[in-house]
């Protein structure tokens, strides 16, 4: 494998083609305007800049790392590639339009991942003709910080699909852990129910933002509070993926807070758009 492709170079796709190219692949980033593949590489370069001035990254590695990801203007522009991983907003409806139009330009037997936090890959898989190498690649954020990938074959998912791309994983620096194909996979499952508990004890009066997080931070030892990570997440994509899990599940213990819809409907979305739980306006 030479050459990855990645949709989206917003925070997880501009992560996911840092890390790609710093394993020595060469990468091609598309993004519906080219001012957001501009964006993304400037994040990448700041990313960059800051991980060579802790060490992590060679200082003389730096360029040629840049020198690895070119901007690819049309999604037709990535059919060199040999894998292609999406990283847009969680959007079923937008993915699948995505992996439609790749899968008439990849070449036969390149395998198409998806990002995706929370949403089916079988319902992706089942748009192509190639449902067999259609897998889910789930990086945590900072990518280029985490350690983790979450691998999620779907329905049709072949066996050889799931080891290349555990293999890619590795390569890539991460650590691959194998979940299945349910709602919010093992990660969201898990921590977005806990998120959606710290909002509704907010709601009720239970405690304020400060003493929840602080419970979690000082008496569970987590780095960072549930309230202050949703903010860092974005409230819209938490509320997307409480929709899931209760859409998926049925049961009423993924129902989401109706603070956290409101707050979504007022457009405080967390540190994206300067206010969430907290107000980030002055740091902005």
């Amino acid at each position: 494998m030479r050459t990855l492709g990645v949709v989206g170079a917003g925070q997880m796709g501009a992560g996911i083609a840092e890390v790609a190219a710093t394993a020595g692949l060469d990468v091609l980033l598309h993004d519906r305007e080219a001012a957001f593949i501009e964006k993304g590489l400037g994040v990448i370069a700041s990313s960059l800049k800051r991980l060579a001035g802790k060490g992590t990254v060679k200082p003389a590695e730096v360029e040629a790392i840049r020198g690895r990801i070119r901007p690819a203007a049309a999604l037709e522009d990535l059919a060199p590639c040999d894998l292609v991983v999406e990283a847009v907003n969680e959007s079923l409806d937008l993915k699948r339009r995505i992996f439609t139009t790749l899968d008439g330009v990849a070449r036969h037997g390149v395998i198409l991942a998806s990002n995706t936090s929370s949403l089916s890959i079988t319902r992706l898989g089942a748009v192509t003709k190639r449902p067999e190498r259609v897998i889910g690649m789930h990086f945590m954020n900072p990518v280029p910080l985490m350690a983790l990938v979450e691998i999620i074959p779907g329905q049709a998912t072949s066996s050889a699909t799931l080891k290349e791309t555990r293999a890619l994983a590795v390569r890539m620096g991460k650590t691959p852990v194998v979940a299945q194909d349910y709602p919010g996979f093992i990660s969201n499952r898990v921590l977005m129910p806990m998120i959606n508990e710290a909002i509704c004890a907010l709601h009720e009066g239970v405690g304020t933002r400060e003493d929840i997080d602080a419970v979690m931070t000082l008496g569970m030892r987590h780095p960072m509070g549930p309230l202050a990570l949703a903010d860092f997440i974005g409230l819209d994509t938490c509320l997307s993926i409480m929709e899931v899990l209760f859409e998926g599940f049925g049961d009423p213990k993924y129902r989401p807070s109706p603070l956290l819809r409101r707050m979504v409907d007022a457009g405080w979305l967390g540190k994206k758009s300067g206010r969430g739980f907290y107000d980030y306006s002055a740091k902005k």
